[in-house]
């Protein structure tokens, strides 16, 4: 016959578990609250009107290289409203290449809700490769990282659709 200590134990043992199923779930769901508290955060500032101007006045910057950039706008180094702008985007996408990075946001996230990346990399490199040679650092290498992951989500998901 069970004794009033075995029932006494297994509710214990099943309190416990009980407990533990709880904080596991909840641990999940507040990973999941901070994720999306995170990515509003990046899509708040991503359609801001700063960066937006700043993305606008990037884009329509016309330079072949690094030099050609300085001849036209200035040193990169100097509070230049050109360079302020284009410092702007290279700082933005390349702390979303570091949250990618440490795995804080998804690829999928980023690659649906900020479209363009490749595209304003592609309108940036040769001033940010030009930079590095200049300043002797790894200038935006972050945001060259997440411009190779993009590239990697849009082959992945081109080659689902082949």
């Amino acid at each position: 016959m069970v004794d009033i200590v075995e029932i006494s134990a297994i509710v214990t043992a099943a309190g416990v578990l009980v407990g533990v199923v709880y904080y596991i779930l909840e641990m999940k769901n507040q990973t999941r609250i901070r994720q999306t508290d995170l990515v509003v955060g990046l899509y708040s500032a991503f359609t801001s009107d700063d960066f937006q101007v700043a993305l606008l006045k990037t884009m329509n910057l016309e330079f072949e290289d690094y030099k050609d950039f300085v001849k036209k706008y200035g040193s990169f180094s100097l509070e230049t409203p050109v360079s302020v702008a284009v410092r702007k985007i290279v700082y933005y996408y390349s702390q979303v290449g570091i949250l990618l990075r440490r795995g804080l946001v998804g690829a999928d996230l980023v690659y649906e809700g900020m479209g363009g990346v490749t595209m304003i990399w592609n309108k940036l490199e040769p001033l940010i490769e030009g930079y590095r040679e200049h300043a002797g650092y790894n200038f935006g290498m972050w945001f060259e990282y997440l411009c190779n992951e993009m590239k990697k989500r849009e082959q992945q998901l081109t080659s689902k659709t082949a």
